[in-house]
């Protein structure tokens, strides 16, 4: 299906989210303009104004558009690694990881745009709910620590978050002139392990 007919069948607003995940891939968050982006939708710039008041409006609902999926893919791979808490946790840090390679423009948006997540109500409740699913799985591991020594739940998952995102940034999109002699997934696996083990929650190797 082309573009224009998608826009004749009122699905503009949408085509021109997708047309700026294309942009952002290729330019990044500030590389493109609105009237770039209805050429690629294949609109004309005033359509633009239908849906969106600015390019930061466009790129906050591809955000939000990316978070909602984030939180469907870890909340799955959390699902998945149950009934064991720690296989729920590890399966939420590689999810980071393959969806930041699925959807490198949704990522770019959701966390290299500068665009603040409470930017919209809407944007704001996809984040939380994504940020709620890691802190579900810290708090189940969590409990496996005896409570003197046991880190906040959102402590513990914003480690992880931090983990991963920086194995992303570094190692797994390409960043010029930084490549890593592993593959990102074991340098992710073999950080959680060392992390996971100064708490206790697996136990060293022999």
């Amino acid at each position: 299906m082309s573009k224009k007919r998608g826009y004749h069948h009122g699905n503009l607003r949408q085509a021109l989210v997708e047309a700026a995940l294309q942009l952002i891939e290729v330019r990044g968050p500030t590389g493109f303009t609105l009237s770039e982006a209805a050429k690629q939708a294949g609109v004309t710039p005033a359509a633009v104004y239908r849906h969106f008041e600015g390019r930061e409006d466009l790129i906050a609902e591809a955000a939000r558009q990316g978070y909602e999926i984030f939180a469907d893919v870890i909340d799955y791979a959390y699902q998945k690694g149950q009934p064991s808490a720690l296989a729920a946790f590890e399966a939420t840090g590689r999810a980071y990881l393959a969806f930041a390679r699925k959807y490198p423009g949704h990522y770019i948006a959701m966390f290299e745009s500068g665009i603040s997540v409470n930017r919209t109500p809407e944007l704001a409740a996809e984040s939380r709910r994504a940020w709620e699913v890691l802190e579900r799985a810290a708090h189940d591991l969590s409990q496996h620590i005896p409570p003197d020594k046991r880190p906040p739940a959102s402590m513990f998952s914003a480690h992880i978050w931090a983990l991963s995102h920086g194995v992303v940034e570094l190692f797994a999109r390409n960043s010029p002139g930084r490549q890593s002699p592993f593959p990102p997934e074991d340098l992710l696996e073999t950080g959680i392990g060392i992390y996971l083990r100064g708490l206790g929650l697996i136990e060293e190797d022999r």
